[in-house]
């Protein structure tokens, strides 16, 4: 079997590792909970995806998982099924030769984009579920955009996490 089919396979040990850093997503976002929308789910959705590429999406959802079994696996939930696979996969179109500075400036950006999009992201299961008409979607989406610029900073600031967190994931894989 050549390698490169080879590595579309899971192994046991990336289950490990991602069973690992998936609960290392949800015991950060509890640590932090005390900061209001502030946490590093950006910063390892996108170090995770730069280093494990599409495997990254098994971390990401032991992530929702746990996060619906301990939260309850309500309506709010069911949005955490796509909008981390957005960031995800936003990562995933950045190329892969790009210089090391420029790589950092695009996941800062993505990943403060990703929190001030959050509501937007979240506004369509709000409005099928709740029956919303497209005037109190963005009503919806406008109240919860104080939010958003909270989570958008946090992300932003956070991001200077992203490179060493990367660096650190390559030398364990």
């Amino acid at each position: 079997m050549d390698s490169k089919r080879k590595s579309s396979f899971i192994t046991l040990k990336e289950i490990a590792v991602f069973a690992l850093l998936g609960t290392i997503m949800f015991v950060s976002k509890m640590l932090m909970e005390f900061l209001p929308n502030i946490h590093l789910l950006g910063v390892l959705t996108i170090a995770f995806t730069a280093v494990y590429r599409a495997k990254a999406l098994f971390p990401i959802y032991v992530y929702v998982f746990l996060n619906g079994l301990i939260a309850g696996f309500g309506i709010w939930w069911v949005p955490y099924l796509y909008i981390w696979t957005v960031l995800w996969g936003a990562v995933m179109l950045v190329p892969r030769n790009l210089s090391k500075k420029a790589t950092y400036i695009i996941y800062a950006i993505l990943c403060t984009l990703h929190g001030l999009c959050f509501g937007l992201l979240y506004a369509p299961c709000q409005a099928l579920f709740f029956g919303l008409n497209f005037s109190q979607t963005v009503a919806w989406v406008i109240a919860g955009l104080p939010f958003d610029l909270i989570q958008a900073v946090g992300n932003g600031v956070l991001s200077v996490l992203i490179m060493p967190v990367v660096s650190a994931l390559k030398r364990i894989k």
